[in-house]
């Protein structure tokens, strides 16, 4: 018996050893490199797919890369659909928009794509996998995951020499929306250097002990709470301090109370310190509330004032927190409701957005998303000019578009503005919500996206234009 065990042990070792062949030869078997790089400026490219004919799909990271591991295809001509949300190659005879490479193991390719819109994407700056591709290619090794996969809207101030950012619903990795109570992160005052490529987002998430996001705003009641028109002020004293005004939120998105909070720094989270409106008031919520984007004016009378508006101002109050806190100073402003387009006198309705003293272009700049534009619905992008935050804004011209995606709520970042420098950089928020159920693109959907204008661009001449009372 002794002796028939053993040889059956022998018996069974060449197999043994023959599995373990299989998997050094897949360790071998690397992934194709395929970088994707806007053929103007030889940048790299993010959120570009490729697809093949049997739908596996490859979307580039923030450095224009994807690992093409799919070895069915290695060593053979193979056609990649090519799809990038304003950056294209030409069709072919059959219209459709591809390129044939041969992908083969551990080598490079390169396409080359032309942008057709005016804002230059620049990279995702939430969520997960920033370089995910180029990680497995061996690049990148050093960039740390937040744990962080998907942030909402955002919202963001100076709050005591440094930036302090906001988001809304955010998604982690063991569970969707993993956090309803918003997400703070803190970073330099400039966060974004406009000619750094591929662009790193350096944020310092507040984060609890075992790493998940802290609640921001964890104010009393069900369902969600949103922070919007977030500033940082003095008070009587000097010392600065840091509020908002938040909704509560319950299903499907029904606002049933509105207030102002405070930041606690001892305890790091936003308090309620006034309630507004409540849905059991049995009237319609107030119009004059200080929400959305904050911008700071001076007015020729030398007058100091916050400027309310998502897009354009649609409250004001005086640049002080004692004012911030009074309904009674508070003021209604009238808002363009419509802006004219550069092109057939066709008239833009903005939907959400913000404004912004531009140091280059000497004038008050916007982006705002187009209340049901084309080709998407609330995906398509304008930007505008005006001596005035309070306008008339002059023709707006489209700067972006997307192929059935939405694209909501643009911030600019006035903050990085400079004489010198004609870059105009601006974000939002790229999520296949509210468009005509296209399929998410993975990891990208339902995060910050990064985009930079150069405001020489002559395609933004008719904006340069005197603006005229509409």
């Amino acid at each position: 018996m002794i002796k028939l065990s053993v040889q059956r042990l022998f018996s069974f070792l060449p197999v043994f050893l023959a599995s373990l062949v299989p998997v050094a030869a897949h360790n071998e078997l690397g992934p194709c490199r395929i970088v994707v790089l806007d053929r103007a400026t030889g940048q790299g490219v993010p959120l570009v797919e490729l697809r093949t004919t049997n739908q596996l799909r490859f979307v580039t990271d923030n450095a224009g890369v994807v690992a093409f591991d799919a070895p069915e295809f290695f060593n053979r001509e193979t056609w990649l659909f090519v799809d990038g949300h304003g950056y294209e190659v030409l069709r072919d005879g059959f219209g459709m928009r591809g390129v044939r490479v041969i992908p083969s193991s551990n080598t490079s390719i390169t396409i080359e794509v032309d942008r057709k819109i005016i804002a230059e994407r620049m990279g995702r700056l939430t969520g997960s996998g920033l370089f995910a591709e180029s990680q497995k290619l061996g690049e990148h090794r050093d960039w740390k995951e937040s744990g962080i996969v998907g942030c909402d809207s955002v919202q963001m101030t100076e709050y005591r020499g440094r930036a302090f950012w906001n988001w809304g619903d955010t998604n982690v990795a063991r569970y969707p929306l993993g956090n309803f109570h918003m997400t703070g992160a803190f970073t330099d005052l400039v966060a974004f250097d406009s000619k750094e490529f591929p662009i790193f987002p350096r944020y310092e998430f507040l984060l609890k002990s075992d790493g998940s996001p802290k609640p921001m705003a964890p104010i009393k009641g069900a369902g969600p709470t949103w922070l919007t028109g977030y500033v940082s002020l003095s008070d009587e004293s000097g010392e600065v301090r840091l509020v908002a005004c938040y909704r509560k939120i319950k299903p499907p998105l029904e606002t049933y109370e509105i207030g102002l909070c405070e930041w606690n720094e001892r305890q790091s989270e936003f308090h309620a310190t006034q309630v507004l409106w409540r849905v059991t008031d049995g009237t319609p919520p107030p119009k004059l509330i200080p929400e959305g984007h904050v911008a700071r004016w001076t007015d020729h009378a030398g007058l100091r004032w916050l400027l309310f508006g998502n897009p354009l101002p649609r409250v004001r109050c005086r640049d002080e927190y004692s004012a911030w806190f009074d309904p009674t100073k508070w003021e209604l402003l009238d808002a363009n409701n419509t802006l004219v387009g550069a092109h057939r006198d066709e008239l833009i309705k903005p939907h959400s957005g913000s404004i912004a003293w531009n140091a280059f272009r000497q004038r008050w700049v916007t982006v705002f998303m187009q209340h049901f534009g084309k080709p998407s619905a609330f995906g398509e992008v304008w930007y505008a000019e005006s001596d005035s935050p309070l306008g008339p804004w002059g023709r707006a011209v489209k700067v972006l578009s997307h192929d059935n995606y939405t694209f909501y709520n643009p911030r600019l970042h006035g903050e990085s503005s400079t004489k010198e420098s004609s870059s105009l950089l601006f974000e939002g928020t790229y999520t296949h919500t509210f468009a005509d159920k296209p399929s998410p693109t993975p990891r990208y959907d339902y995060n910050q996206i990064l985009y930079r204008i150069d405001l020489d661009d002559p395609r933004l001449q008719p904006a340069r234009m005197e603006a005229k009372v509409q």
